[in-house]
């Protein structure tokens, strides 16, 4: 099975409602979809989010990395020379996480595809019953806007909310304050600040919420996400488990947060990581220190999604929390095949690899 040609398309899916965080507003999912083609015909699909603001990959420069530079270090190679392959990708250029995980979830595709396994069974996940579970985002807004939200997320199901916040401090307890209030017995809470907020602010903000009796499963990154010493300054001063997020990229900014106890929970995000080859590198990191995960994602396409959720199935010793709830705020599910998203529960295919058949609504470029 060698590789014969790497095609790039446009995939945009209107949102049900606008994504609201404290760094931007989005009102679609817009991802570059990969296609590695191979001589046998089997196709690995991946895709990739451009989040200039966190990983810095706008559109035009995954396109360019992956036309310019990875395309033709991969052309012609076997998908059965695997290791070489990741190493041929990962060694082509610096940075470009973006197009390095799309490229490397096709990748992943193709190998499994090859194997004729699930894509969760080839990472060694063949005890996992193939069924997740995720939170779902609320964004930010008024009280009465994220009240509604919250609401409306109860009804379709989900039991994990993950409330964004990180505008005003004091606007920001009091939405939280508000909502805990409103679904008190019904949900679980994460808090994600976004990097809205300071050490100090947080430490302030946290410990307000825990007097009022406020639980929260977690809050996450808080803090900018090179103030490596702000994230160790909250997780010793709050009960509230710690989870880093953009300080955390790859298995190296881990391992310094590991060493110097900087959080209690790492997020995983194949858009930072440039893939599932590094990510299985943090998971297993992680449990050596007996540190858990959380999978979550960018605003992302269910192709992308897809692999985060294998992913998750195959390190659930290590990966205890879910937060893949990107397809399910799409207005469409434009993808045939491969997993199936509806509302909280995410429900792996069992057929090769990713086992997408087809994308209909594909755009040239």
């Amino acid at each position: 099975m060698n590789i014969t040609k790497i095609e790039l398309r446009r995939l945009q899916v209107p949102l049900i409602t606008p994504f609201k965080t404290a760094l931007r507003t989005v009102n679609a999912v817009h991802d570059i979809i990969v296609l590695i083609h191979t001589d046998s015909g089997h196709i690995g699909y991946g895709g990739a989010a451009a989040t200039v603001v966190i990983t810095g990959d706008s559109h035009g420069a995954i396109i360019a990395a992956i036309e310019s530079v990875i395309a033709p270090q991969l052309i012609g190679q076997s998908i059965y020379a695997f290791n070489q392959l990741l190493q041929r990708l990962h060694s082509s250029l610096v940075h470009n996480t973006s197009a390095k995980a799309a490229v490397e979830i096709a990748l992943y595709d193709l190998w499994a595809q090859a194997h004729q396994q699930p894509l969760y069974r080839m990472l060694g996940g063949g005890a996992h019953s193939g069924q997740l579970e995720t939170d779902v985002t609320i964004s930010v807004d008024s009280i009465d806007k994220m009240l509604a939200d919250s609401e409306h997320a109860l009804a379709r199901g989900y039991r994990t909310l993950k409330i964004k916040i990180g505008t005003n401090l004091h606007d920001d307890i009091a939405r939280v304050t508000a909502i805990a209030e409103h679904v008190a017995g019904r949900a679980s809470l994460r808090l994600d600040v976004n990097q809205g907020w300071t050490a100090k602010q947080t430490v302030y903000a946290m410990q307000q919420l825990e007097r009022a009796g406020v639980e929260l499963e977690l809050v996450e990154q808080p803090v900018p996400a090179h103030d490596i010493a702000g994230m160790k300054f909250i997780t010793e001063r709050v009960l509230t488990p710690v989870m880093a997020d953009e300080s955390a990229f790859g298995p190296r900014e881990v391992l310094t947060l590991l060493q110097q106890g900087a959080a209690d929970i790492i997020n995983i995000k194949l858009m930072k990581t440039g893939g599932l080859s590094k990510a299985l590198w943090i998971a297993d990191l992680c449990a050596l220190y007996g540190v858990e995960c959380m999978i979550g994602c960018m605003l992302e396409s269910s192709v992308s999604v897809a692999a985060a959720a294998h992913l998750a199935a195959a390190k659930s010793h290590v990966i205890t929390k879910v937060d893949l709830d990107s397809p399910s705020l799409a207005s469409t599910q434009p993808v045939l095949g491969g997993c199936l998203f509806e509302a909280a529960s995410i429900q792996l295919n069992q057929t090769p690899g990713l086992g997408i058949s087809a994308i209909p609504s594909l755009q040239p470029l």
